[in-house]
C-alpha cells in the first residue's frame, strides 16, 4: 500500500511516517517502480504500535527500546515492565508538577480582583514580582503578599 493508505490504516499521518523513517524508528519503505513508497501490513502493524506508545506518552527513545523488545521473541517481560514502570514514574512526576502549577495559578487567580483596575497579581507574578520561586522546585511558587 502507498503512504496515504498506510497512514489511514495505522492512524499515523503520512508526515509522521516519513519522519519515523528519517529517524530510523521504522525501516525505509520499499519503493515501487513509480518511486512511491510501498508499505506492508507488517509496516502498518509497527506504525500502530508506535501510535499506541505515543498515545501513552512514551518518548521516541523508549519507543525505540520497546520496538527492539517487541521484535525479540526471546525478550524478558521484566525488561518491558521496567520500561513501563520508569515511564509511570516520569508521568507521576509530571502530574505532580502540573498540579503545583495549577495550584499557583489558582492562588494567583483568587488574588486577582478581576475588575477594571490594572493591578493584577497574575501579571505581577509573570513579571517577576509578588511571588517567589521555592528553591527546591522551580515549578512551585509561594505566595509572598498580594496586598
Amino acid at each position: 500500500m502507498q503512504i496515504g493508505q498506510a497512514a489511514k490504516a495505522s492512524g499515523v499521518t503520512a508526515k509522521m511516517i516519513r519522519h519515523y523513517e528519517v529517524i530510523d524508528l521504522i525501516p525505509s519503505a520499499a519503493r515501487q517502480d513509480s518511486n512511491y513508497r510501498s508499505y506492508s501490513m507488517t509496516d502498518v502493524h509497527r506504525l500502530k504500535f508506535i501510535r499506541h506508545a505515543r498515545d501513552l506518552g512514551f518518548s521516541i527513545v523508549r519507543i525505540r527500546d520497546l520496538l527492539k523488545l517487541w521484535s525479540d521473541r526471546n525478550r524478558s517481560s521484566s525488561e518491558v515492565k521496567a520500561i513501563a514502570l520508569a515511564h509511570i514514574a516520569e508521568l507521576e512526576t509530571k502530574i505532580e508538577h502540573m498540579r503545583e502549577m495549577a495550584d499557583v495559578l489558582h492562588n494567583l487567580a483568587e488574588a486577582c480582583e478581576g475588575n477594571d483596575r490594572p493591578e493584577c497579581p497574575i501579571m505581577n507574578s509573570l513579571g517577576g514580582s509578588s511571588f517567589q520561586v521555592r528553591s527546591h522546585n522551580p515549578l512551585s511558587l509561594k505566595k509572598e503578599s498580594f496586598e
